[in-house]
């Protein structure tokens, strides 16, 4: 499981990241994430006391939240699913991934996917969300 300091555990943070952050959508889950430089956090205590300025910075811990609903099946498998998904997030936190507080929603396909297959998917997913947005990536001449 990820140290506390890589968790999403306020209510109102997943609700700000659902809201606010960017969304990937996949077949097997939805990825909410907003960046520490964006959103607001200048308002977060916590953020303002480890930054200094207000502003969480990219090198701040990622954190991560994951919403598994009955939708996805009974108990036991969706504490699968969940149990799978930090599993993969310990292993990109252990990658270096910082700088975004990231949601995970799983979707009903995840129950019967593999751990490689959603493993997959998650990557492909937080890959996306660190690629800037539209075109903010091009190059432009006038």
């Amino acid at each position: 499981m990820p140290a506390r300091h890589h968790r999403v555990t306020r209510g109102d943070d997943y609700r700000r990241i659902v809201r606010e952050g960017r969304r990937v959508g996949g077949a097997l889950c939805v990825t909410h994430a907003v960046s520490h430089t964006q959103g607001r956090d200048a308002a977060d205590p916590e953020a303002m006391s480890a930054a200094g300025s207000g502003v969480r910075s990219a090198e701040r811990p990622a954190r991560f939240g994951f919403i598994v609903s009955k939708a996805v099946g009974g108990a036991v498998t969706r504490n699968l699913v969940r149990r799978r998904l930090k599993s993969i997030v310990e292993r990109r936190i252990a990658a270096g991934f910082t700088g975004a507080d990231v949601v995970f929603r799983a979707l009903p396909a995840s129950a019967d996917a593999s751990f490689a297959e959603l493993e997959r998917e998650v990557t492909r997913s937080l890959d996306r969300v660190r690629r800037p947005a539209g075109g903010e990536a091009r190059d432009v001449r006038q």
